[in-house]
């Protein structure tokens, strides 16, 4: 249904009928031109359809995305202006609620009450007001850190399949925000099964993060218009946090691919000539509408995780290469990482931060960073050799080299919060200063003595006794 407070002007006059219908998209006639963008309703068998203005075909009528389903839309209908763009109600009692992009609840708790409404397709902030930020965000998982450090204000992508862990990383990201920062956190789920939503409601309430998370679910079988608007929802809403109530925020959304989808989807429907590979000729300014509003401003910061299903491996793929154009740090989930029991499944040598230089890390971080990838790498050389002739062909050097190796690789496993209820082991988190003594310790041959299955699974390596 409009809510009535989320509109400025409703006018009590139709301003035109609908004319023609094509799935969710519809053309009306209209007696004045609305703006583009702007949000419009229509009434019928007891309910409201809304729709958002995406075209001008001529000074008559106009092409609308519905918002809504659209299965009892016909020619005829009376459509009515609602005075505004969508906005979407902020209330400072948002966190621990899982919201529609209308910012309905669909928790089945009560409504939010509003002090006020939010535009959802709000300008990015000032640049005078824009802070650029190089520090680094400590999330207390070790292969992060050490190799693809998170920036403070920045945006990361996790790329990865189904099965991966995934899912399992971005609600350990949601735990360290508010244990170790004492942030918050918004979920935009674009294009999900409610079913996930479900699973992920319970487990952040069992991890005890609910409260300092906030989750807006466009549904995948919703109109394309909801898939396409959900992610601006929730990051008005990410917006608000970091604005009016000065929280540190962490931007969440899975999966920015169903965004680019819903957009390829809209671009169809409206009958824009597809480009390369089929995608919307929009592309680059959809992406970047979304991304440039992801920023630090004086109030605080919003530091985004993206993740980003890459079709066929193909990481040319344009909305892939759009996509990462605009990303800081790139987190790889692999699958023959994941299929050695190494959790998090992180491809250490395909990942990789815009931060891993030395004026940013400091010289002892980004010596101790590329002594463990080069190791890690001549490891990965090694292994058809090892294969096929065993370790003893190679040289004592090599040797040496492939047995820290493996141990670094063991090392960066580590048991997650999230996760304990499932595994019954406790997590943990690792402070980055004990990440890079402990690596320092493994490339100099302090821990040459230490068993491979002591390095497995554990925290820092002086929790407990090798």
């Amino acid at each position: 249904m409009v809510n009535k407070a989320l509109v400025e002007n409703i006018s009590s006059e139709p301003i035109g009928v609908i004319t023609e219908v094509h799935g969710p998209v519809v053309v009306v006639e209209c007696h004045s031109l609305p703006p583009l963008r702007q949000a419009l309703y229509t009434d019928f068998d007891h309910e409201t359809c809304q729709f958002e203005v995406l075209q001008h075909l001529d000074e008559r009528h106009i092409r609308a995305i519905t918002l809504h389903r659209s299965s009892g839309l016909h020619r005829g209908l009376a459509v009515y202006d609602s005075g505004a763009p969508l906005h979407v109600p902020v209330a400072s009692d948002c966190l621990g609620r899982m919201l529609n992009i209308f910012g309905e609840p669909l928790d089945n708790l009560k409504p939010l009450s509003p002090v006020t409404f939010r535009n959802i397709h709000s300008r990015p902030a000032a640049l005078e007001d824009a802070v650029g930020s190089t520090d680094v965000l400590v999330t207390g998982i070790k292969v992060i850190d050490l190799l693809c450090s998170f920036v403070k204000g920045g945006k990361t992508g996790l790329f990865g399949g189904a099965g991966v862990g995934k899912t399992v990383l971005i609600m350990e990201f949601m735990h360290a925000m508010a244990m170790l920062h004492k942030g918050v956190s918004v979920f935009a789920g674009v294009g999900e099964r409610i079913r996930e939503g479900h699973e992920l409601w319970h487990e952040l309430s069992q991890a005890g993060v609910l409260s300092q998370t906030l989750m807006v679910f466009g549904q995948m079988d919703e109109s394309p218009g909801v898939r396409f608007r959900i992610g601006l929802a929730a990051l008005t809403y990410a917006e608000y946090l970091r604005d009016s109530l000065k929280q540190e925020v962490l931007f969440v959304m899975d999966n920015v691919f169903r965004f680019v989808q819903a957009g390829s989807e809209v671009s169809s429907l409206l009958g824009r000539m597809p480009a390369t590979v089929g995608y919307q000729p929009t592309l680059s300014s959809e992406v970047a509408e979304l991304q440039e509003r992801i920023l630090s401003s004086r109030h605080g910061a919003i530091t985004s995780v993206q993740a980003v299903y890459v079709p066929a491996d193909d990481m040319t793929d344009p909305a892939v290469s759009t996509i990462l154009n605009h990303l800081d740090t790139s987190v790889i989930l692999s699958r023959s990482q994941a299929g050695k029991g190494i959790y998090p499944a992180v491809d250490p040598l395909q990942s990789g931060s815009k931060l891993m230089d030395r004026h940013t890390l400091g010289a002892r971080h980004y010596s101790i960073a590329a002594g463990v990838r080069e190791h890690l790498a001549r490891y990965q050389e090694l292994e058809d050799i090892i294969t096929m002739l065993g370790i003893e062909e190679l040289s004592l050097k090599d040797r040496l080299v492939v047995m820290r190796a493996r141990k670094l690789q063991r090392y960066l496993t580590q048991p997650f919060w999230v996760t304990a209820s499932h595994t019954g082991i406790e997590g943990v988190s690792v402070a980055l200063d004990q990440t890079l003594t402990d690596c320092d310790g493994f490339l100099t041959g302090r821990f040459d003595e230490t068993p491979e299955a002591d390095c497995y699974m554990r925290g820092a390596m002086g929790d407990r006794q090798s």
